[in-house]
């Protein structure tokens, strides 16, 4: 695999310790680590763990190098195997799509439970997740990454996906601002308030408030109005999602290891859908050229008269 030059980069955690501090990243004025830039979150990194790393906590190079490889073939989205019907769900050509060719040294991206997979779902959030499926009946039952409203991988929490893994962090000394350019969200960390909102006031991305752990950023987020999900990047580039409850307590935590990468966790606790908390952990990638673009998304709205009409006749069939 080795003489394969796909340019796929291999990724390491490393510990802030370890770092020389020629490559640590500037400081705000009040002292701060400097998160302020474009970050690119594109993980070839599967979300769950493969079940040939069932075992392994850690993957060699060789190994990642290989599976990088696979997962590329397979979300090639100009392939023409399978016939009509899986040519049109591969949607766009491969050129608009951007699964990354970074590949992080850990076997998936959940790192808590030690399998690497996400929890059991509640019998409740499993019907929740089933009453979903295949709901053509009228526009408000479509999703909401579909009809534009929510992004796929914006989150909260973030989580790498089919395109626009990126994020711009504006940062003062009261406020941190994380601009996903996947439906627009702009999301803007309170770093004043040591209390959430009251509980009555829900929103679809909650209520973030910040602190700082040393030179780690942490970010508490709680008061979901329930009607968000989210999004993992399963086998051969499928997006799934998995119901958010207004129950749902996110933590997740930005720490500069060097000039060029923000390590990135977060722990998703929801008692209404997982049957433990449950943790994600990966790097946020600086690229000096990177740039964020508007992202006009409209094709769910546009087409959802369509939608409805095949998905009706389709019934009636």
């Amino acid at each position: 695999m080795r003489a394969l030059a796909l340019g796929i980069l291999l990724l390491a955690v490393v510990p802030l310790s370890a770092q020389s501090k020629k490559t640590l990243a500037p400081r705000t004025a009040d002292g701060r680590p400097d998160l302020q830039a474009t970050w690119d979150f594109a993980q070839l990194t599967p979300f769950e763990r493969p079940s040939e790393f069932a075992d392994k906590n850690t993957v060699t190079d060789e190994e990642a190098e290989e599976f990088a490889q696979k997962k590329i073939e397979t979300s090639d989205k100009d392939r023409r195997d399978g016939g009509a019907a899986a040519d049109v769900e591969r949607a766009y050509n491969d050129f608009w799509w951007d699964f990354g060719k970074r590949i992080a040294r850990q076997p998936s991206l959940v790192v808590d439970p030690p399998d690497g997979r996400v929890p059991a779902l509640l019998p409740a959030a499993q019907k929740r997740l089933a009453d979903r499926r295949g709901k053509f009946d009228n526009p408000e039952e479509r999703p909401l990454a579909e009809r534009c409203i929510l992004g796929f991988n914006s989150g909260p929490p973030m989580v790498p996906s089919a395109y626009n893994n990126n994020v711009q962090i504006v940062q003062t000394r009261d406020r941190v601002l994380l601009l996903n350019e996947m439906i627009h969200s702009a999301r803007i960390v309170d770093l004043t308030r040591r209390e959430h909102m009251p509980a009555q006031i829900r929103f679809l991305t909650g209520d973030s408030i910040g602190r700082w752990d040393g030179d780690t950023l942490v970010v508490d987020t709680t008061n979901f109005n329930g009607k968000g999900w989210i999004a993992t990047n399963a086998a051969a580039g499928r997006i799934r999602g998995i119901p958010q409850s207004d129950a749902c307590h996110l933590v997740e935590r930005f720490t500069r290891v060097d000039a060029a990468t923000i390590q990135y966790s977060v722990t998703v606790d929801d008692p209404k859908v997982f049957t433990r908390p449950w943790t994600a952990a990966f790097p946020l990638n600086r690229d000096a050229k990177y740039q964020l673009f508007e992202y006009a998304c409209h094709e769910g709205n546009y087409a959802l008269d369509n939608m409805l009409r095949m998905a009706g006749a389709k019934d009636r069939q």
